[in-house]
Order: structure tokens, then sequence, then C-alpha cells
């Protein structure tokens, strides 16, 4: 199945050849120009990557990033003339995967997205020794036929284990990549997030989520198996 990217780009020229250029690499591409129209295209099913140009008409891309980042699990890839220390800071403490500044060259651009979908992508939907979990509508259907929901901040710490799977990923990885900066978590709260993915899960001990010392921790299953 195609990767789902939906890119977010007010100026004509460039919002086309990037389009283009991403159908090109057999990306399933939806290309909108204001965030009004991304709001209600990331209200439509699931997405792999917003590549998100910060500079919009009717309002700013880090606005637009900061509501995807508290509803859903879509990574967030910025573009933007805005290239300051300060502007790159707030996007990475907004929790952006990629921060790209314009003027960027075409090949680069294609290399960022392709990273970005390589470590993020997992299935929507995953098997694990008779658990379903359901990434898109963040639930865990248990051993017993029983469903849970998962916080969308929970279900972005199971993601990215599974995205890692098998490596471990060390606790501030996981703040930087599900937190970011300006929340000023501590590793409690991963810990915290951790006791409840496992009881969603049945997993308390830790068959599927195991603790890494002094590392963090690592999902220890086959993705689908």
């Amino acid at each position: 199945m195609k990767a789902r990217v939906l890119l977010i780009e007010d100026e004509p020229s460039l919002g086309r050849t990037l389009s283009e250029r991403l159908q090109k690499e057999n990306l399933d591409v939806t290309w909108v120009q204001t965030v009004a129209a991304a709001e209600a295209a990331l209200g439509i099913g699931q997405w792999d990557l917003a590549v998100v140009d910060v500079q919009l008409p009717d309002g700013s891309g880090f606005g637009l990033a900061r509501l995807t980042k508290r509803s859903s699990l879509t990574p967030v890839m910025f573009m933007t003339a805005l290239n300051s220390a300060e502007n790159r800071l707030e996007g990475f403490e907004i929790g952006a995967d990629e921060y790209l500044p314009k003027p960027f060259h075409l090949k680069e651009f294609i290399l960022r997205v392709r990273h970005v979908l390589a470590t993020q992508r997992v299935p929507e939907v995953i098997q694990a020794r008779g658990r379903q979990i359901d990434l898109g509508a963040l639930s865990v259907t248990q051993t017993d036929g029983t469903k849970v929901f998962l916080q969308v901040r929970d279900a972005r710490v199971l993601k990215l284990l599974v995205a890692a799977a098998p490596n471990a990923v060390d606790r501030s990885e996981i703040l930087d990549r599900v937190w970011g900066h300006e929340q000023f978590p501590t590793a409690r709260a991963i810990d915290n997030a951790i006791v409840r993915i496992r009881q969603a899960l049945q997993d308390e001990d830790g068959e599927l989520i195991r603790s890494v010392r002094s590392v963090g921790y690592q999902w220890t299953v086959e993705t689908g198996g």
C-alpha cells in the first residue's frame, strides 16, 4: 500500500512541483494550500506524513502541527523560509520529525521525506500474540476480546517502539520525539505511559514491551506477528 502524504504549501508553483515529485516516488499525495483545508484532510482517514509550510495564508503551520500532534499519530515535517535558531527550536519543540529550510534542493526534500517514512511508518493494525492493536483507532483488542482505548500520547510511544524494533529506544529519545521540549516532562512520564500501555495490552509481565536497564524500552514482537 502506498504511503499517504499530506502536502500543505500555499505557493502554487512549488506545491505543484513537490506534489508531482512525490507522486513519482510512488506516494499517495494530497496537496492543499490552507490551514482550513489541511484540518479537513487530517480529519479524514490516516496519514503517514504531513509536510507543512509554516507561513500559510489563513494561519500558522506551527499551530496546525500542535493540533495534529495532540489528536493523531501523524509525523510532521516542516519546510519553511523561517530558518532562525528560534524557529527551528519551536518546530522541534512541537515535535517535528524533520525541519527543512527553504530554499532547498528537490533531492534533499525527497531524502528527508523518505527518512521520516522509513523511521515512522508502521502498519495501522498490528497483531501481537493474540492482541490486535489499531493505531488509527487508538484501540487495543485484548486476548479476551475486550477493547480498550489508548491516549494519543501513549499511542505515539507505542508506535515509536514498534517502528524502532528490534532496537531498544532510549528514554531521552522518547521524550524528545513524543513530548518535545516545551512540556518539560521527566523520565517518570515515560514510565507511567508504559504502565498504561502494558495494562491496555495485558502485558504486565513485559512480554511485549521489555524494559532495558539503563536504556529504555524495546518492542519484542515482529510487526504483524
